[in-house]
C-alpha cells in the first residue's frame, strides 16, 4: 500500500493483498448489513453487492471531490474466479453433464434469441435517439452479454472504425448492467419461487452422485492430509484447465475464459476420481472455498467500478439501456420461465440468466447462490447456467456481433 500527495491530490494505492484484504472486510459488512436488514434478506441481495456498493457510492463521494483518488490492483480476482468455477465443476459428477442436454440447449437457444433481441433493441432505439448503430450495438449484447471484457475489444475495434468514446459507452453499459443485475436476479427468482410456492427437487437425476465409496464424502475428516489433497487438487484442475483452454483457444482462433476449462477440467478430475479413488474428496469442503471465492470475487470486483462513468452517459443510452433491463426483466419473468419447466430450477435459472444477460457470468452464480442460501440448492441451476453463460453463449454471440459490426457500422 502506498500514499502519495501531489497537486493536492491524495493517492492510496493498494496492492493485490491490500485489495483483497479490503474486499473481505467489505464482504464481512455486507453479511453483517444483510442479516440486520430484513428488505437485503428478504429479497436476496447478495452480501458481496452490499457490502461492494456502499464502498462504490464511498469512492464516488472522493472523486467528485477532486481530492481523493483511490488504486486498486485487482490481480486475484482471477485467482478467486477460478477457484469459484473449478468448486463448480469439482461439484459435479459426470452424470450431470450427460442428463441435462435438453435443457442446456433449450436454455442455450433462450439466450441467443435474447442476444439477437438485445442488438435489435439497441440497432433501433439509438438511431431514433440520436446514437449511431454502434453505439447501440455496445451498449447491446457487447456490454450486457460480453461484459467488460466484450465492451473494451469490440469498444477499440470501433473506435478504429470512427466511432469515439466507444469504448467508455461500452464500459459503463456494462457497469450499468452488472448493478441492475446484481439488484435485480436476486429478487427475481424470490418471486417466482413464493407465487408459485416452488421448492427443490431433490430426486430430478440431476443431483449430485455421492453413492456408493463417495457416500461419506460430504463429512470426512478433513486433517492436514485431507485438506492438502483437496486443494492440491482443486489448485490442479485450475491450472491444467487454464492450460487446456488456452492452447485449444489458438487453435480455433477464439477466446475462451479460462474458467471454463478449470470447470471441465474438474468435472473429469470429480469423475476419474470417483472411480479410480485418487483422494477422499470432501463436498462440504468444496462448497465452503467456493463460497468464500465467489464473495470475495464479487467484492474486487465492485472495488473497481467507476459509478461517475453512468453519470456520463448521455440521456438516449440510459433510455436504451433502461429499455434493455426492463424487457429482458418482462421477458423472463413471462416467458423464458415457463419455457424452462416453470419450477424451481426454472426459477433459480431465470434468476441467473438476468445475471449474465445483463452483466456476468459470476454475477448469475451470485444471484443464484444466495436463493440457495434461502431457498435450497437447484444443482442443475449451477451448472447449466455458467456453462452457457461463461462459454455457449460465445459460440453464437462472438461472429454475430462481428456480422453485426461488419453490416450495420
Amino acid at each position: 500500500m502506498e500514499m502519495q500527495l501531489a497537486d493536492s491530490i491524495f493517492t492510496l494505492s493498494f496492492d493485490s493483498v491490500g485489495t483483497m484484504t479490503l474486499g473481505a472486510i467489505l464482504l464481512l459488512i455486507g453479511y453483517w448489513i444483510k442479516s440486520k436488514v430484513y428488505f437485503l434478506e428478504k429479497f436476496c441481495i447478495p452480501a458481496p453487492v452490499i457490502g461492494g456498493f456502499l464502498f462504490v457510492f464511498l469512492n464516488c463521494l472522493f472523486f467528485m471531490s477532486g481530492r481523493i483518488n483511490l488504486v486498486f490492483d485487482a490481480s486475484l480476482q482471477t485467482v478467486f474466479m477460478l477457484a469459484f468455477f473449478t468448486t463448480v465443476g469439482l461439484g459435479a459428477s459426470l452424470k450431470v453433464l450427460l442428463t441435462g442436454g435438453k435443457l442446456l440447449f433449450i436454455y442455450w437457444f433462450v439466450n441467443v434469441l435474447i442476444t439477437v433481441l438485445q442488438t435489435g433493441i439497441g440497432v433501433f432505439l439509438g438511431p431514433v435517439l440520436g446514437l449511431d448503430a454502434a453505439y447501440g450495438i455496445v451498449s447491446g449484447p457487447v456490454a450486457l452479454v460480453g461484459g467488460h471484457g466484450g465492451a473494451a475489444a469490440y469498444g477499440q475495434t470501433l473506435e478504429a472504425m470512427g466511432y469515439p468514446g466507444a469504448s467508455l459507452v461500452g464500459l459503463a453499459s456494462a457497469t450499468f448492467g452488472l448493478i441492475v443485475a446484481s439488484l435485480v436476479g436476486g429478487p427475481l427468482g424470490r418471486r417466482l419461487i413464493e407465487r408459485y410456492n416452488l421448492t427443490p427437487d431433490n430426486d430430478d437425476g440431476f443431483q449430485i452422485d455421492t453413492s456408493g465409496y463417495d457416500a461419506g464424502a460430504q463429512h470426512i475428516e478433513m486433517d492436514y492430509a485431507n485438506t492438502m489433497k483437496n486443494l492440491t487438487a482443486l489448485m490442479l484442475c485450475m491450472t491444467m484447465g487454464s492450460m487446456i483452454v488456452g492452447y485449444l483457444g489458438g487453435l480455433i482462433g477464439m477466446a475462451i475464459p479460462t474458467y471454463v476449462g478449470a470447470m471441465f477440467f474438474a468435472v473429469l478430475v470429480r469423475n476419474l476420481n470417483e472411480k479410480f479413488h485418487f483422494y477422499n474428496f470432501s463436498i462440504d469442503f468444496n462448497d465452503r472455498v467456493g463460497d468464500i471465492s465467489l464473495g470475495l470475487y464479487l467484492s474486487m470486483a465492485l472495488l473497481t467500478l467507476k459509478l461517475w462513468e453512468l453519470a456520463e452517459l448521455a440521456l438516449p443510452l440510459l433510455i436504451v439501456l433502461c429499455t434493455q433491463t426492463v424487457i429482458l426483466l418482462l421477458l423472463t419473468y413471462f416467458v423464458v420461465f415457463r419455457i424452462l419447466g416453470k419450477n424451481y430450477d426454472a426459477a433459480v435459472m431465470s434468476a441467473g440468466l438476468i445475471g449474465h444477460d445483463l452483466g456476468s457470468t459470476p454475477t448469475a452464480v451470485a444471484n443464484m447462490t444466495t436463493i440457495h442460501t434461502k431457498y435450497g440448492v437447484s444443482r442443475k441451476a449451477l451448472i447449466i447456467v455458467p456453462i452457457v453463460g461463461a462459454f455457449l453463449i460465445d459460440v453464437f454471440y462472438q461472429p454475430f456481433v462481428i456480422w453485426c459490426i461488419n453490416i450495420l457500422c
